[in-house]
């Protein structure tokens, strides 16, 4: 998928973020809601990476959470994963009392479950060099309102992300990359697939980041038609 297609619309980052803020406020729907949509979307990415549906799903997935929304995507789909018989394991770059809101409820499910969970926000490099290697890694770091160099040791761990023979997945955006303008803002994952939610993010326009982005396959995450439509716009046809 070389650019987006015209029927795919497009997005900043700050009409992305109007889509989840007013698909809570103007139409009701837990931010919960949509977080789980989007980690299903995910998870079912990452098994289609594994062989699924063809074949069976063999190896194991690595899932690197960082702060926020997106690492609340990780432990969702970690769930989903976990119950279709994959094996995952969970790096956590923030301490656990660290996270809030739907991204804490997500996480307070995983350890209820008993899934394979590293923390390791102060030495994450060590801990992730000590593991086995995986079939995938799913990139979910930092989403889309990152807006400057990853400092470290998150820059090391996209660092070490990169260098491994893995398939990699990005959620929402690979991490370092500017949503607006499609360039990476200094170190930035570069994916082999990008699951990312609602639409086309404005800098995916950019040729350059197809380096980054990999194949990109948009994820419904149930946001009413509507409000997508009003608040993205269509790529510009050929």
């Amino acid at each position: 998928m070389s650019t987006p297609q015209p029927s795919a619309l497009i997005f900043s980052r700050d009409q992305v973020r109007q889509v989840d803020q007013r698909a809570i406020s103007e139409f009701n729907i837990p931010g919960i809601v949509l977080m789980e949509n989007a980690a299903r979307g995910l998870a079912l990415q990452a098994m289609q990476m594994l062989g699924w549906p063809h074949r069976p799903m063999t190896g194991s997935v690595l899932i690197i959470t960082g702060p926020g929304n997106n690492g609340g995507d990780g432990f969702a789909a970690a769930r989903h994963l976990h119950n279709h018989g994959v094996q995952c394991t969970l790096i956590l770059l923030k301490s656990p009392d660290s996270y809030k809101g739907d991204a804490l409820t997500n996480l307070q499910i995983a350890q209820a479950m008993n899934l394979n969970i590293i923390v390791a926000p102060e030495d994450p490099i060590t801990a992730l060099s000590n593991l086995e290697p995986n079939t995938l890694i799913i990139d979910c770091i930092f989403g889309t309102g990152l807006n400057a160099p990853p400092a470290a040791p998150y820059d090391q761990v996209v660092n070490f992300i990169n260098a491994q023979p893995a398939l990699v997945l990005a959620c929402d955006i690979p991490s370092g990359l500017d949503c607006d303008t499609g360039k990476p803002l200094g170190e930035a994952v570069r994916a082999d697939a990008t699951a990312t939610f609602v639409g086309f993010k404005q800098g995916f326009t950019n040729s350059q980041s197809r380096e980054y982005t990999g194949q990109i396959i948009v994820t419904d995450i149930g946001a009413p038609a509507r409000l997508v439509k009003e608040l993205g716009w269509e790529a510009p046809r050929s």
